[in-house]
């Protein structure tokens, strides 16, 4: 809540501004707040500080507080309005509508709701975001900003996954973000975002891509490859199953070079941070959507029992891993 805080007062943009380290004094004027909330702000600014949220660099001339100046540091980097900009991802989790359902927790293992958030709500976070703009607004802000971190990574250090492919579906695709970077980077591959009516209706109009509406469980448009970002963990086993065969269905066979792209999670790094990142990750999956990160060996059942025939891991992408899976 101290880091959305920052978000909402623009901090990393007024340092950024400000060209140099900033003093205290300055910051809460930019920001600005009345002079009496100057001392609150330096609290908040040390527990950023103590996170590596930013940095300070003292005045050298003085051992007050409002002396302190503030840097950024590559973390607050990611917060500028002008560059990759996650704050929409940190405005979405903060949010008091997504947060509820962690408050019913307890409800939901004595037996109510199938996820959490249905004890909060009586309703999926589908149907809460398609009844509320602002909330389904919020979600593919949240999720476009996401996206076009992870894939600025994908389509510059990792092309071989792309190269030579023909046609591929963004399956669950939202507005349209990675598709759009796929077909900018490899403008050979015809790119199609595959999503809910609501949400395909809400995209940015692109002569780059198409946009398709509807559900994943129904039928897949057909192309060289589909690309799976961020979407079985969404959902337990048996939807995943069911997903990942209809993937097969919209497929070539593996001596056509058809294939699923699967960019998401695998539990176990020999990173304790990132297998943190996992863990937390793993349990905002089980509140909101009943979905869940996976294991190796976890991922392998269902694959097989999708009927793929074999599949390559690959954790290049910092907490995300790219899977290939064949048919």
């Amino acid at each position: 809540m101290s880091l959305n805080c920052a978000v909402e007062l623009g901090i990393a943009d007024l340092i950024h501004s400000y060209g140099g380290p900033m003093p205290l004094s300055e910051l809460a004027r930019s920001i600005p707040i009345p002079p009496k909330k100057a001392p609150y702000l330096r609290r908040l600014m040390r527990l950023l500080v103590s996170h590596g949220v930013f940095a300070v660099q003292p005045d050298g001339n003085s051992h007050e507080n409002e002396s302190t100046a503030y840097l950024l540091t590559p973390f607050s980097e990611l917060l500028l309005t002008k560059g990759t900009n996650l704050s929409p991802f940190i405005r979405f989790i903060s949010d008091p509508s997504f947060m509820k359902p962690w408050f019913h927790m307890g409800d939901w293992f004595k037996g109510k709701g199938s996820t959490p958030f249905e004890a909060a709500y009586d309703k999926c976070v589908w149907d809460l975001t398609k009844q509320r703009p602002d909330l389904n607004d919020k979600f593919n802000d949240a999720m476009s900003c996401e996206s076009f971190c992870v894939m600025k990574a994908m389509v510059t250090e990792c092309p071989q996954f792309f190269r030579g492919l023909k046609s591929l579906v963004d399956v669950g695709g939202g507005t349209g973000t990675s598709a759009r970077m796929i077909a900018e980077a490899f403008p050979d591959v015809k790119c199609t975002v595959f999503d809910l009516p609501h949400v395909v209706a809400t995209s940015p109009k692109s002569k780059l891509v198409d946009a398709v509406g509807g559900s994943m469980f129904d039928s897949i448009p057909p192309a060289s490859a589909v690309f799976l970002k961020s979407i079985l963990h969404d959902w337990g086993d048996e939807d995943c199953v069911k997903i990942l065969k209809r993937c097969m269905e919209a497929i070539p066979p593996k001596e056509e070079g058809g294939k699923v792209i699967i960019v998401d999670m695998v539990i176990n790094s020999d990173n304790p941070k990132i297998t943190e990142t996992h863990l937390f990750y793993d349990i905002c999956m089980m509140i909101g959507l009943g979905g869940r990160e996976r294991e190796e060996h976890e991922w392998q059942k269902i694959f097989n029992n999708a009927g793929f025939s074999d599949y390559k891991i690959f954790p290049i992408l910092g907490v995300y891993s790219v899977i290939e899976l064949y048919p």
